[in-house]
């Protein structure tokens, strides 16, 4: 889904062994990082606060004024909450961006389960990741938390049981299609699909919590 980084380290590495970016290298990636930064509603002073430079200098680079070196750039991209790939892969548009089922990323998770993330970096509000759950799979064998922001757990096929509280005290909540449930991600959370039929769920989370 995103460029590899070594092709941008070698994208650089070629401008530098010209001498520097061409102008029109320079003004796209000023363009690209001037978009995400608006996507993520920093300020320039709060981008360059969070990237270790000075608010002058990031307006020079979005300007196309000035060039940065690969530090630089991963810090900034790291900011962003982006790889320094995506500020050079101009494949990616900046704003509104379909994401096919089949180009879902995949997280890692438990056995006969499946989360793929839907919202797309850099997250902003909220994330939001799909799920799969074969009959018989959970979410894990203890409840989890995660931050405390607002939750929002949705059945779109199937049957499922939410497990809400400490594992010694967690309340049930059996869930068809079309239920949802709304809770804070500091209470423990467990998902275990006790039906006959693969479930598919949708989790939205508003902030995004740490990873």
């Amino acid at each position: 889904m995103y460029g590899p980084f070594i092709a941008t380290e070698q994208l650089v590495q070629s401008s530098r062994s010209r001498g520097s970016m061409t102008e029109s290298e320079t003004e796209d990636l000023g363009v690209r990082i001037r978009a995400y930064r608006n996507m993520r509603q920093m300020t320039v002073r709060g981008l360059a606060a969070e990237a270790t430079a000075s608010a002058s200098f990031i307006s020079q680079l979005e300007r196309g004024q000035t060039s940065a070196s690969i530090g630089m750039l991963r810090r900034i991209a790291g900011a962003l909450g982006i790889t320094v790939a995506d500020l050079f892969n101009e494949q990616d548009e900046v704003g509104h961006r379909v994401l096919r089922r089949a180009e879902r990323p995949e997280l890692p998770t438990q056995p006969s389960t499946r989360k793929y993330l839907i919202s797309q970096r850099p997250l902003q509000n909220l994330e939001v990741y799909a799920g799969e759950l074969d009959p018989g799979a959970s979410t894990g064998d203890e409840p989890y938390t995660h931050g405390d922001s607002q939750e929002i757990f949705l059945i779109v096929r199937g049957q499922v049981t939410l497990w809400l509280g400490p594992a010694d005290s967690a309340a049930p909540h059996v869930l068809a299609a079309g239920d949802s449930v709304e809770y804070r991600t500091s209470v423990p959370h467990r998902v275990v699909n006790d039906g006959d039929e693969t479930a598919e769920v949708l989790w939205t989370i508003s902030p995004p919590t740490p990873a």
